[in-house]
């Protein structure tokens, strides 16, 4: 089984490019591109250093001692909160800034959720002195305030998206639409493996730091590289691509990726897109998304910003589709609980996105002394009003 993109950019029956006319040159381009890009020494050479000097990495593999003890196995967290920003995002944009300078593009559009996609950009915008535009729901903005804030001190433009739900998939409806109008100049960071190929594969190549340094680290720790379990929150899901990336092909690993239940998969206020998702195309792929039998997409609801989506990436849909990774879903109460335990269990505070994945050590039965590695995709500053409402604090 091939759980990669083939070279026609799908994965098994997901993926693909469709896309308005308008954006053909821009996706074709990029598609030609990408790659030779990507595999040249001297990019890599600039990215790595970038990754090393500038987002602080390694980050470090931690084995929550606390946390094994309750759980009766040994729980390791990916630290991406320990990034430059605050996430695993800055992995992304700091590939794609410098893919952009080698297309020649002079200006940056982006859309993001949790508000740490739209960080990452206006960062890697300033670190190369390039114009820098973001799209973010009208909700989103109230909600994640903190980086809203980030964002315009760091010199980006952030641009309300008032449809719909207004939320993550209106702010990518809106950089869409930015990017059908200006298709000569700019450069769309897509910040999740989602969108029109070859986005998906770009992104995961460059999110596989994470499970790359991983299977390093879990050596130097354990005596062996691969984990029993590798678990990860999913919206879109670029830390949870990341953090599989590398084991993908190692079928002894189980991955485990964790969606948002919101206030109950039935509610009617939900983001389990497997659960409740079919197969159709959502922003540019074919992947499986929330949508009426004639064909509307359905909002999500999270209690967190950065789950709150109503598809998955097209690998995603394929790992769920062949059982190579099992897809769960948290609810909003459940996440939040998890996140006040690891605070109060390890001292740190995870984005309520990565609660999610934490929460799900509740449901996991162990023998006793499995390798457990949680991907820790962001820290907790952008969500304190959210965790202060919900415990009175």
């Amino acid at each position: 089984m091939n759980y990669f993109v083939d070279e026609r950019g799908y994965y098994g029956d997901f993926g693909g490019a469709y896309i308005p006319e308008m954006l053909y040159p821009n996706v074709e381009e990029l598609r030609q591109k990408y790659q030779a890009i990507i595999d040249d020494e001297h990019f890599q050479a600039e990215f790595k250093a970038l990754l090393k000097d500038y987002v602080g990495r390694p980050s470090p593999l931690y084995l929550a001692k606390r946390l094994s003890e309750k759980y009766g196995a040994n729980i390791f967290l990916k630290r991406e909160d320990l990034n430059h920003t605050g996430a695993h995002k800055i992995n992304n944009t700091i590939g794609q800034i410098l893919l952009a300078e080698k297309l020649g593009k002079k200006r940056i559009i982006a859309e993001t959720g949790a508000g740490q996609h739209g960080v990452a950009t206006a960062t890697v915008c300033a670190l190369r002195g390039l114009e820098c535009v973001v799209y973010m729901g009208e909700v989103d903005i109230k909600r994640q305030a903190p980086n809203v804030a980030r964002m315009k001190m760091l010199g980006a433009t952030v641009v309300a998206a008032t449809s719909g739900s207004k939320t993550l998939k209106d702010a990518t409806n809106e950089a869409m639409r930015d990017w059908i109008n200006n298709p000569v100049d700019t450069h769309y960071i897509i910040g999740s493996v989602v969108g029109p190929h070859p986005y998906p594969d770009m992104v995961a190549q460059f999110q596989s730091i994470i499970s790359f340094e991983t299977k390093k680290q879990l050596k130097e720790q354990t005596g062996s590289e691969l984990a029993d379990y590798v678990l990860a929150c999913v919206g879109g899901g670029s830390n949870a691509m990341g953090m599989f990336y590398h084991f993908i092909n190692d079928e002894s690993v189980k991955l485990v990726a964790i969606e948002a239940a919101g206030k109950g998969v039935s509610s009617g206020f939900s983001a389990a897109t497997t659960t409740l998702g079919k197969e159709g195309v959502l922003h540019g792929s074919r992947s499986i998304l929330m949508q009426t039998d004639d064909g509307q997409v359905v909002e999500p609801h999270s209690v967190s910003a950065g789950l709150d989506y109503p598809g998955i990436g097209p690998q995603h849909a394929h790992l769920f589709k062949t059982g190579r990774g099992l897809y769960a879903s948290i609810t909003d109460d459940e996440a939040l609980l998890a996140g006040r335990l690891l605070t109060q269990y390890e001292g740190i505070i995870p984005a309520i996105e990565s609660a999610h994945a934490i929460a799900y050590l509740e449901k996991m039965t162990f023998k006793g002394g499995e390798n457990v590695v949680i991907c820790l995709s962001g820290r907790g500053d952008k969500d304190m009003e959210t965790y202060m409402k919900y415990f009175n604090l």
